[in-house]
């Protein structure tokens, strides 16, 4: 399992490939229950001699159908395309969704997309699955357009609710980044650039990296044990991320993402990294003094090292 091939397009399917059996959805999180729709396709191409294929849109229908009410994507697109090439998926096509494109019944995208364009071997859904005009589509749409095997994946259940990505993203709004990796069976990721602050941190004594987020999905506001990705070391590097406004100083009330590295002292600047947010440690707050602060922040330094499994005291 690796890196798959992206295709702009089913229009773009070559005619001469083997035929795939394709799964549909938007996959953002690619979490535990898309996992389950992505196993099965992997048995059942395995099985039909196909190409597991997954297919998705970009940008997502809500977000052109409902602009002014946008949802924070837990990942970029770049990173779903790369786990759900882990995952398994041979070819990913990547479908362009306009409001042109929306206007298509679902008989439409059964015949033309799936039959004619990529000619599917087999179709996966999940057990929410709607597409078309209106979502008008269901599974049962599909197996009166197509004679393939249509298959539909019944909901992951953890707790008492389904895996889901609105789920996933409540917990993560929420802080409740634990609770959100049992659900994609990872830590949430925000990936960003290191920007120059204004070296607050650093006068502290806790110098922090200021991370332009390229994630939409930040957690809510707080302080985390984390882990950062960067380029050169081979390991994640243990640290404290503050997201929020900084109440305890007068300036601008924008929120930051800042990474206080525990064991590290190199030159950030403009590096693309990977933050992993493993625990939260407490809310933002305000304190009477700067003495406070540094205070507070010793203790949190402890604490996340406590959580990541580190010596506490070091």
């Amino acid at each position: 399992m690796g890196k798959a091939t992206i295709i702009d397009g089913s229009d773009a399917w070559d005619a001469d490939d083997r035929r795939p059996v394709v799964t549909i959805g938007n996959f953002d999180g690619v979490h535990r229950g898309h996992r389950a729709l992505l196993d099965r396709t992997l048995a059942l191409a395995a099985s039909l001699d196909a190409v597991p294929t997954a297919f998705t849109f970009h940008p997502a229908p809500r977000d052109v159908l409902r602009p002014g009410n946008p949802i924070p994507r837990i990942q970029t697109l770049e990173e779903r395309l790369r786990l759900l090439g882990e995952h398994g998926m041979e070819r990913i096509v990547v479908e362009p969704f306009t409001l042109d494109y929306a206007a298509h019944d679902a008989e439409w995208f059964a015949r033309v997309v799936l039959g004619e364009r990529l000619r599917a071997a087999a179709v996966v859904v999940g057990w929410d699955f709607r597409f078309g005009k209106g979502r008008g589509g269901s599974i049962d749409t599909l197996r009166d357009a197509l004679d393939i095997p249509v298959e539909q994946v019944q909901a992951l259940v953890d707790g008492e609710e389904p895996v889901s990505s609105s789920r996933i993203r409540r917990l993560i709004g929420e802080g409740e980044v634990g609770a959100a990796t049992a659900l994609l069976d990872r830590p949430h990721e925000l990936l960003g650039v290191v920007v120059h602050g204004d070296a607050r941190g650093r006068l502290l004594g806790f110098p922090t990296a200021n991370i332009e987020s390229r994630t939409e999905l930040v957690p809510a506001s707080g302080v985390y044990a984390v882990q950062m990705l960067i380029p050169g070391e081979a390991h994640a590097l243990p640290g404290v991320a503050n997201i929020g406004t900084r109440p305890t100083f007068d300036g601008p009330d924008d929120t930051r993402v800042e990474v206080h590295l525990l064991d590290y002292a190199g030159d950030l600047y403009n590096q693309r990294v990977r933050v992993r947010f493993i625990g939260r440690l407490r809310a933002e707050q305000r304190f009477p003094s700067r003495e406070a602060l540094v205070a507070q922040i010793g203790q949190d330094v402890a604490r996340a090292r406590a959580v990541l499994g580190l010596d506490p005291n070091a």
